[in-house]
């Protein structure tokens, strides 16, 4: 096997993946299927982290009539659900998986700590961040940009529900152009909707590339890994 391109990943799944065909909820067949790549890729060598989005359960900012504060909270604590399902998956077919949220529930995960989560990723463990950055306001996008720096991530893996980044919305859009490459500030400078300009400003100013695919098959995880050129990469 040759050098891998990538040693330790941040791999950033919106909650919609997590929900498969049924668009809400969680898909436990799908949610497997995901698992099964991540330990693929782990038995490669690579070191994974993974941030979950919520909005297969709540969206934040969806919440009318609320205030936004409680229902970014809402949407943080639908991540942590979706980490927990994720991490019963994982050590299901016998990968260790460690989940470390952001605001503070000790009693079903870890806190967030930066040196924990650092050793359990070299120790060869599984770690799921959920809670986003534990802030209102913020994405899990940006959590996801965050985490990877802070992890020192050498790319974020966006599973998305299309197969890169387009000039326009593909699905009310067949004309739609495909993007196999792109700059950070194409994307800030186009509004390409990849990630919320918080995030992408990071990643820019971390020089942490990112790879858009698609999640409709798991699969794709490995072959990004292996170097294949699906998706878009933005760096």
């Amino acid at each position: 096997m040759g050098e891998l391109a990538y040693k330790r990943v941040l791999l950033k799944l919106s909650g919609e993946a997590l929900a498969g065909e049924k668009g809400f909820g969680i898909d436990t067949s799908m949610v497997l299927e995901i698992a099964k790549s991540v330990k693929t890729i782990m038995e490669m060598g690579v070191e994974v982290a993974i941030v979950v989005g919520g909005g297969n359960i709540f969206r934040g900012r969806s919440g009318e009539n609320m205030d936004r504060t409680t229902a970014d909270h809402m949407g943080m604590l639908a991540t942590v659900i979706n980490a927990l399902a994720l991490q019963t998956s994982l050590e299901n077919i016998d990968v260790v998986t460690r989940v470390q949220t952001a605001i503070e529930m000790k009693e079903i995960a870890e806190p967030y700590i930066r040196r924990r989560a650092m050793r359990h990723l070299e120790k060869g463990r599984v770690v799921i961040f959920g809670a986003g950055s534990g802030n209102p306001y913020f994405s899990t996008d940006t959590a996801a940009a965050l985490r990877a720096a802070e992890v020192d991530a050498d790319v974020i893996l966006l599973a998305k529900k299309v197969d890169g980044v387009y000039d326009c919305d593909p699905v009310t859009n067949p004309n739609a152009v495909k993007f196999d490459k792109l700059t950070y500030l194409d994307v800030l400078n186009r509004d390409l909707k990849v990630m919320d300009s918080t995030a992408t400003s990071l990643c820019k100013d971390n020089k942490i590339p990112i790879i858009v695919f698609s999640l409709e098959n798991p699969n794709n995880i490995i072959k990004v890994i292996n170097g294949e050129n699906i998706g878009t990469i933005v760096e």
